[in-house]
């Protein structure tokens, strides 16, 4: 068994997968939208919206999220969230987890 507190201090919040556990999958979640413009080499990451809104920015177009919604983004997909309400949370699912694959853009 795993269980995974929520850090207070941590937007990103918990986040585990095959580095830290024998999980296989990446599994996290972050209570803002973090704005860091990024892309991933080979890995999809699916984001699960559970509650509040942002806007996520992929690849230039501007895709707006509200609770319910999902977004997958794909590899070499440039992507970054902005603008969150205070009560934002979204899951992320990464795969297939490949170590060092974020390339985040200035």
């Amino acid at each position: 068994m795993i269980h995974a507190a929520t850090p207070a201090d941590n937007a990103k919040g918990w986040f585990i997968g095959p580095w830290n556990s024998a999980v296989p999958i990446p599994v996290g979640y972050a209570n803002e939208g973090i704005n860091e413009k990024h892309y991933h080499a080979a890995i999809y990451e699916i984001y699960l919206i559970a509650r509040g809104t942002s806007l996520a920015i992929v690849d230039g177009q501007a895709v707006p999220l509200q609770a319910g919604d999902m977004l997958v983004v794909e590899p070499q997909e440039v992507h970054t969230f902005t603008d969150s309400s205070p009560d934002y949370l979204h899951f992320v699912i990464q795969t297939p987890f490949i170590k060092g694959d974020k390339v985040i853009l200035e």
